[in-house]
């Protein structure tokens, strides 16, 4: 029996490779069956016949859930029995081969002492030298420099301008082969970044330039409950990247084989598809032609900018796009237009922040359009397009700002619309030239003095309602409905976010640029005149960060409508209630939403200066901001009371 041990003893230690070792070493091996386990247990490294393929590769996997590859070295070069095992020689150079079959190998540039092959937990394999420390990230090979179909937590989507390096995804060539596929998923170029998948070498799909934090016309890649993602652009490095926000949380992104690009989170012991960037029709590349705009997800939805006319008459082919209604001509007092809303167009060239350059490059007849974006952090960088304005699309919720150089003719047409628009809402009638000018004399008198009425900045919003109530002055801004109107798009249904019963609420922009929400009273609403005055009573008085913020309001005629800040995140219910969010508001967050919440009851009830019940306090009125933070609203139904009367008989039941 001792000998046998001794035995055993011996066949162990002169094994290639010990079993679930994180390490292979110098003059080591790893055989078909032999594996390298993360330090974690959280990936694993080893031989692998994905969906039952016949082959055999060499790749990564996650250690304890089934199997999903993320990393496969030799995938255009598939190993036909098992016999195939991994070598790392003492100078650093690594081979995988069969006798005299070489299938894949690594040769580290420069000389290397003591040479060792580690698996790490994130997922990243390395060839690493023991005289380099392990966390500096010095290594002489990783395979986060060689992406697959699969992009990691801290895998770098991009360039690395020094060496030259372009690290791209690949989509696999089906379930069951990972070679090279059709689509490629990359950022380019490095001087303009932007997000393509290309099939083949045709554009399938295009995320904008970085806008500094995000790609134009997606809000997919802003952050949120999941993932933070990075955008780097340094003399050296141009890279996308990500982080999750939960350790324990793993994630991936992936190129399936048919196109698509998923964002992935294994939840409930599932992986659940958290995104699928290509949404809808209107991501289709250059579905709208030349100057076109796509507006929505209906097939042939596409129309001109304004100032462009269609260039082709059938309803379902818009590749023709649209030409200018007005030719250019250079040095003829041409302008430039802007435009808001947009997801922004291809082919943009990068100028940097140099101010001077912009002004003699905009002098240049064959610069069309130009925009400035926060690029590298540095307050503003300036990109220019020469040529036409290709792959547009309407984004009212998060697009961007472009100037289109406009032909003399077109900026005295469009003076000429907005002054017949502004007469129009004034007057609401056609009138003869004559007497439109003493209208328009009227009319200018009228503004003077509005605007000296203005400059106050404190308007009277609730006057004696003829139930012996008090009259109360409240210092809150008083806009006009063509300002409101102007800021949501003429109310249009790409703006709205959302409906109650007191009536729609769009996204609007002010001048300012601040994004505001605009809460709509409808004629027919549950809700009448006296909710109206009673929630801007309150809300206006009330200052707490756990309240939404009142900003103004606007009388004009039957309509009545609130102006408040806009909160990204939208209603609490919409988190909770959705089959995918819920599994993204972790408890963490769940537990700052409800202390927010709490806070919010306790300033109400003990310390604002009027004692305030809700009573519809509900998840439709817990709203979020951009941090999750909660915020109370809809105070249409509340009740004051005195800080000496503790309580009230209720003669009805109302709100929840």
């Amino acid at each position: 029996m001792i000998f046998a041990l001794f035995l055993a003893m011996c066949c162990f230690l002169a094994s290639p490779l010990a079993q679930a070792a994180d390490t292979l070493s110098a003059n080591q091996t790893l055989r078909d069956g032999q594996t390298l386990v993360s330090s974690g247990q959280v990936f694993e490294f080893g031989f692998l016949s994905p969906n039952k393929s016949s082959a055999r590769y060499l790749g990564i996997w996650y250690k304890n859930i089934p199997l999903q590859v993320t990393w496969v070295a030799n995938r255009n070069n598939p190993i036909t029995d098992s016999s195939a095992e991994l070598a790392l020689s003492s100078q650093g150079s690594v081979s995988l081969r069969n006798g005299l079959m070489n299938y894949w190998s690594v040769i580290p540039a420069g000389a290397v002492d003591e040479p060792f092959w580690r698996l790490l937990d994130n997922g990243n394999l390395v060839l690493s030298d023991s005289s380099a420390s392990d966390s500096s990230g010095d290594y002489l090979w990783q395979s986060f420099d060689n992406i697959t179909n699969t992009l990691l937590p801290e895998m770098k989507l991009g360039w690395n301008l020094r060496t030259g390096l372009k690290q791209n995804m690949t989509s696999w060539a089906s379930e069951a082969d990972p070679s090279s596929g059709h689509y490629t998923f990359s950022l380019e170029p490095p001087d303009a970044p932007q997000l393509i998948l290309w099939k083949g070498s045709q554009k399938q799909f295009r995320w904008g330039p970085w806008n500094g934090e995000r790609f134009s016309g997606s809000n997919e890649f802003k952050a949120n409950a999941v993932f933070d993602p990075m955008f780097i652009s340094s003399p050296e490095e141009v890279y996308y990247t990500y982080t999750v926000v939960d350790n324990s949380t793993l994630s991936r992104f992936i190129v399936t084989p048919e196109g698509a690009i998923q964002y992935l989170a294994w939840l409930d012991n599932q992986w659940t598809n958290l995104v699928t960037l290509q949404r809808d029709y209107c991501d289709n590349y250059g579905e709208c032609g030349p100057y076109g705009t796509c507006y929505d997800s209906t097939v042939g939805n596409c129309r001109c900018l304004k100032g462009f006319r269609r260039n082709d008459s059938n309803p379902l082919d818009w590749t023709g796009g649209c030409s200018r209604t007005w030719n250019l001509s250079c040095g003829n007092g041409e302008c430039f237009v802007k435009y808001k809303g947009l997801k922004l167009p291809d082919n943009s060239r990068l100028l940097g922040n140099r101010s001077s350059n912009l002004e003699e490059c905009l002098k240049n007849c064959s610069c069309m359009a130009f925009t400035r974006v926060d690029v590298h952090g540095n307050g503003g960088d300036c990109l220019l397009w020469f040529g036409d304005l290709v792959d547009m699309k309407n984004y009212p919720s998060g697009g961007d700002v472009i100037h289109i150089r406009m032909a003399r003719a077109e900026i005295d047409a469009i003076a000429r619309a907005k002054r017949r628009r502004r007469i129009a809402i004034a007057v609401g009638i056609s009138v003869s030239t004559v007497c439109g000018m003493l209208i328009l004399a009227f009319i200018g008198r009228y503004a003077l003095q509005r605007r000296k009425e203005r400059r106050r900045a404190t308007y009277s919003v609730y006057r004696d309602s003829g139930d012996g109530g008090p009259e109360e002055d409240l210092e809150l801004p008083l806009l006009d409905i063509v300002a409101v109107a102007d800021a949501t798009n003429n109310f249009s249904f790409q703006n709205k976010v959302g409906q109650g019963g007191f009536g729609e609420v769009y996204k609007g922009i002010l001048p300012t640029g601040q994004d505001v929400a605009v809460k709509r009273l409808s004629l027919n609403s549950g809700q009448g005149l006296k909710e109206f005055k009673n929630e801007v009573i309150l809300i206006a008085k009330l200052q707490h960060r756990n309240l939404v913020k009142l900003l103004g309001c606007c009388i004009h005629g039957d309509e009545r409508m609130l102006i408040y800040e806009y909160l990204p995140n939208q209603s609490l219910d919409h988190h909770l209630f959705d089959p995918i969010r819920w599994k993204l508001v972790t408890w963490k967050t769940r537990f700052s939403i409800i202390m927010g919440i709490a806070r919010g009851l306790l300033y109400l009830h003990e310390d604002s200066r009027l004692r305030i019940i809700h009573r519809d306090l509900k998840l439709s009125n817990i709203l979020l901001d951009s941090d999750m933070n909660p915020k109370i609203s809809d105070f249409g139904i509340a009740k004051t009371f005195t800080v000496e009367n503790a309580g009230e008989m209720t003669n009805r039941i109302v709100g929840t």
